[in-house]
């Protein structure tokens, strides 16, 4: 484990993310699952904690963690319930656009808020007709003329967590429509900027608690809310993902981890012709493979966090592939583990089922995994050279 970084510092910030997450988070899950309710307990125990940003630099209040630590906070805080990383997740999604970015001024005002735990985030990139292809997108930002100056923001966002729920909103728009990809820019709209609203909460297969809503934007926004300079706005965004995907594969690792712990319990407390199901190799077979494919998805999604933390040539390659492979494998474990269980895998009594549904949206958000095969693919071809 040494080789990717992982210190005694890092171990015990899993002990202490890993007590919260058991005492506070796990006896609230299914509960946020089975009513769709936001998890306000969960939530106030990690900002209590200091887990809800955990990279956020000290100089802003926040922890000073590196992404390694996300990542590990990341995959114990979905062992115990996907619902609330994902909404502590926007925190992140939120303050890397500023880290990378962002003025002084700007990081100065809003990223102590998000420590605190005064301000909850969200990353508002996604639109109706810009999914994967996030350079098709509409929403437009127009310079106001006049002494005030400022930014008119027009259209629609899709598919943002936290909608709704987040106090501070990095916005995505098109500032130079002739410029392409290149004339992307972005912004920081507050909750209560006039002309700010939100769409019906989505009713989801998994992650019911987290809020997930169309974002509707006809705003004028002060001069001063642009995060960098004009144009930068969808470096900053890939800027962002390249490193959150290293955190998506965490979380993916959690809940394949919690599937796994799952499994194991049924598989040594429930008899069939007289022994342990456990006994049979069938199943032995079964949960090796789910241990084997585990280890290999958190060992990718550390390396991740290493290229990014180093900002290496191969941050982008290394994100996609961990978050690709970790949340294929958290499907593939979290259905192994509803297999096992049988007929009680299909029912709430149990978390498999639960854990089932939120894995497969990991193989979807920050980029499909069909999206992060044809990183990998431009990656490996662009830089074959240095590679032989």
């Amino acid at each position: 484990m040494s080789t990717f970084g992982v210190s005694e510092d890092h171990l015990e910030l899993r002990e202490v993310t890993r007590q919260v997450a058991r005492e506070v988070i796990a006896p609230r899950a299914a509960e946020v699952d089975e009513g769709g309710v936001f998890p306000e307990t969960s939530l106030a125990a990690l900002v209590a904690a200091g887990l809800h940003a955990i990279g956020l630099p000290e100089a802003y209040g926040g922890q000073g963690g590196d992404l390694l630590a996300s990542v590990i906070v990341a995959e114990e805080i979905a062992r115990a319930c996907m619902t609330t990383q994902q909404v502590s997740g926007g925190n992140e999604l939120f303050v890397w656009p500023l880290l990378l970015g962002g003025s002084q001024a700007l990081c100065d005002r809003y990223l102590p808020r998000i420590a605190s735990g005064e301000a909850l985030g969200a990353f508002a990139l996604s639109e109706p007709e810009a999914g994967s292809d996030v350079a098709a997108m509409t929403t437009r930002a127009t310079r106001v003329e006049g002494s005030e100056g400022g930014w008119r923001l027009k259209g629609t966002k899709r598919w943002i967590t936290n909608a709704g729920r987040a106090d501070l909103y990095v916005v995505f728009a098109v500032t130079d429509p002739g410029a392409g990809a290149r004339g992307i820019s972005a912004f920081v709209v507050e909750s209560g900027d006039a002309g700010l609203s939100f769409g019906a909460p989505e009713k989801k297969m998994g992650l019911r608690g987290s809020p997930t809503a169309e974002v509707y934007l006809d705003a004028t926004i002060p001069a001063d809310r642009i995060v960098g300079d004009p144009g930068q706005g969808l470096r900053l965004a890939l800027g962002t993902l390249d490193r959150t995907r290293a955190v998506v594969a965490g979380q993916a690792v959690g809940v394949a981890q919690a599937a796994l712990d799952c499994a194991l319990a049924y598989a040594r407390e429930r008899r069939q012709f007289g022994r342990p199901i456990g006994e049979f190799q069938g199943v032995q077979f079964m949960l090796a493979d789910m241990e084997t494919k585990i280890r290999a998805a958190r060992l990718l999604a550390y390396d991740a966090a290493r290229e990014a933390e180093a900002a290496g040539p191969d941050m982008s390659l290394a994100g996609a592939a961990a978050k690709c492979f970790a949340s294929d494998v958290a499907m593939a474990v979290t259905t192994d583990a509803v297999q096992i269980l049988g007929g009680a895998g299909y029912t709430r009594d149990f978390p498999a089922e639960r854990l089932m549904r939120d894995a497969k949206i990991t193989q979807i958000y920050e980029g499909t995994n069909q999206i992060q095969r044809v990183v990998i693919a431009r990656q490996l071809l662009v830089g074959v050279q240095n590679r032989l």
